[in-house]
This record gives structure tokens, C-alpha cells and sequence, in this order.
């Protein structure tokens, strides 16, 4: 049993979500609108929100980007649309999943599951308790909190996973499917996904791809994270 909040203004899917979640013994709560969601997730704890892109006062993928601002809670958006670019554009913005309009009530019944498993597992396994130090870089998984140098450095969501999860492992070549399926939660994706927060992040830490400090890529291999020489 689940705490889900569903986010969907067109009351025919609405009324059928929330029969189908209540009938698997889920707790459902319900909006209409992106504003509403914001103030229901600031007041109560959810175990997944299920995020509509169609709302009438603010688009979905906005509202992904907000949520995503006060809470880490699972977020599989509901969309009619179906562009692949968008998609993948969704995920790297903090979406655990997704699901094409119309959809059935096994398909969502799975995808649901699924991410409750993946969010309890983390859960289970919980962040590292140490502040982990690779030369001048200091990342504290529990406050979020990541400095170089002494500076802290003003990361996303996704750029402070990414740079976590390679903390974790210093000086070891982390394969590129590695990372797309711990950080982005993923099971496919392209190259570029990687590159493009990559590129943000070495741009955060004062370097270049042409001229490394901390981040080093193997081209057809993986990632790495070390001290300067």
C-alpha cells in the first residue's frame, strides 16, 4: 500500500485513477491543477506522484521541475505525448517514469510497483553517512551539500547525483549503463544525456573536457573521478 497523489485535471481519468489506485489499497489524494500539487506535496508525505502533462495553469514539465525543487518524491508523469526527445527530456528532469496516454490499469499497476521498488531499495539502502573528500572536493551525501575548495558549488538535483555516485567511487571507471540506470534510474538512453550534465558539471568545478582536473572520460568506457595529478 502506497501514498500516491494524483495530479490530473480531466475529472473522467481522474474519477478512474483514483478507483483503480483505492481498489489496490492505495491512498490516493487528488488536484487538478500544478499549483495545488505544489501545496499538496509541501504538507504531506507521498510515496509517488503520478503528474499529468495537460494541466490548465501551468505545463507538467514545469511542474516536474518545481516538484523537484522541495522533494524527491517518485514522479511518473501521465502524457499523451508520445515524442521520444520529450521523453527522454522529462526523465533528465527529475521524472522516475512515464506512461503514454491511453494506458491500462495492469500497465500502470507495473510501472507503480516498479518504481515503489526501486524507491523503497534506496530507501533501504540509504545515503553513505560519511562526507566523502577527493582532493579539494567535498561531498556530503546527507546535507546534499557539495564545495571545492572551500566554495560551495551550486548544483542541480541531477548534477549532485551524478557527482555523489562517482564520489563513491574514486579513481574507478564507471560504465556509461552504470550511470544511466543508478542516477537517472534509467534502463536505456543516449551518450548525450551523460555529456550534457557532465559538461555542466566540469563547467561547476572550473575545468574542461579538453583539459580535465577532476572528471575524466574514457572514450567507449565510462566516467572517472580523481584528484588532479
Amino acid at each position: 500500500m502506497a501514498s500516491v497523489l494524483v495530479v490530473e485535471d480531466d475529472q473522467f481519468v481522474r474519477s478512474a485513477l483514483i478507483r483503480h489506485l483505492s481498489e489496490a489499497s492505495h491512498t490516493v489524494r487528488s488536484v487538478g491543477t500544478a499549483l495545488e500539487a505544489l501545496r499538496e506535496v509541501a504538507h504531506y508525505k507521498f510515496d509517488v506522484v503520478i503528474l499529468d502533462l495537460g494541466l490548465p495553469d501551468l505545463d507538467g514539465s514545469e511542474a516536474l521541475k518545481m516538484l523537484r525543487g522541495i522533494t524527491d518524491v517518485p514522479v511518473i508523469i501521465a502524457t499523451a505525448r508520445d515524442d521520444e526527445t520529450e521523453i527522454v527530456r522529462l526523465l533528465n528532469d527529475g521524472a522516475d517514469d512515464y506512461l503514454v496516454k491511453p494506458f491500462s490499469v495492469e500497465h500502470l499497476s507495473a510501472r507503480l510497483s516498479a518504481v515503489l521498488r526501486r524507491s523503497q531499495a534506496r530507501t533501504e539502502a540509504g545515503p553513505p553517512e560519511r562526507v566523502l573528500r577527493v582532493g579539494g572536493l567535498t561531498v556530503d551525501p546527507l546535507r546534499r551539500q557539495a564545495e571545492l575548495d572551500g566554495t560551495a558549488l551550486d548544483l542541480t538535483r541531477r548534477e549532485f547525483d551524478l557527482l555523489a555516485f562517482l564520489a563513491q567511487r574514486p579513481g574507478v571507471v564507471v560504465p556509461r549503463k552504470e550511470l544511466l540506470a543508478e542516477v537517472w534510474r534509467q534502463s536505456y538512453g543516449d551518450d548525450q544525456t551523460i555529456d550534457v550534465h557532465l559538461s555542466w558539471l566540469r563547467r561547476k568545478l572550473g575545468e574542461t573536457a579538453a583539459k580535465p582536473r577532476y572528471l575524466h572520460t574514457l572514450r567507449g568506457v565510462g566516467v572517472k573521478l580523481e584528484p588532479p595529478q
